[in-house]
């Protein structure tokens, strides 16, 4: 079953990113006339990421050629996955790198300027943008805009479910 899941949403993938890529619009052009970011785009283009009915008309408008099939597909609630492979792409590689490198360091100053949590990643928002350097070469700037998530203490009187049972 999870495999037909997996066929299923490759299907819809390839048939949302051809209309994407017939339209001639880039995911940043796209994410000008929904007022979305451009890195949300693509997650809903590639099925990682649920389309709300506000979002729906706007999106149709920017891609005029979604069928109401795929409008209704989007709006279901996604598979989020990922093929494991795909860490063998480069830019994921490279990713991940930064990631790996820069995360221990990222985690103290998140800990340091907040206290003790993590970032959301449920909460999230992320673009990707283009600027020139100093040097005038084009630089990548990945904006990653988490909301922040304190740990709690895990007291039994702050669990409603423990309450409840107690009651019963």
């Amino acid at each position: 079953m999870a495999s037909e899941s997996f066929r299923r949403k490759a299907s819809v993938v390839s048939s949302l990113m051809a209309v994407k890529q017939n339209s001639g619009k880039t995911f940043s052009q796209i994410a000008a006339e929904t007022g979305l970011t451009n890195v949300y785009v693509a997650q809903l283009l590639r099925r990682q990421a649920q389309l709300k009915p506000d979002t729906a008309p706007k999106l149709r408008a920017a891609l005029p050629a979604l069928t109401d099939i795929h409008i209704h597909q989007m709006m279901e609630s996604p598979l989020r996955s990922y093929d494991p492979t795909i860490v063998q792409d480069p830019t994921i590689y490279r990713l991940n790198e930064a990631v790996m490198h820069f995360g221990e360091s990222i985690k103290e100053i998140i800990n340091e300027e907040f206290g003790d949590g993590i970032m959301s990643a449920i909460d999230f928002f992320c673009s990707v943008d283009k600027v020139q350097g100093v040097d005038g070469k084009d630089r990548v700037v990945l904006t990653f805009d988490g909301k922040y998530l304190p740990h709690t203490e895990h007291k039994v009187e702050h669990m409603v479910s423990r309450l409840k049972l107690q009651k019963d």
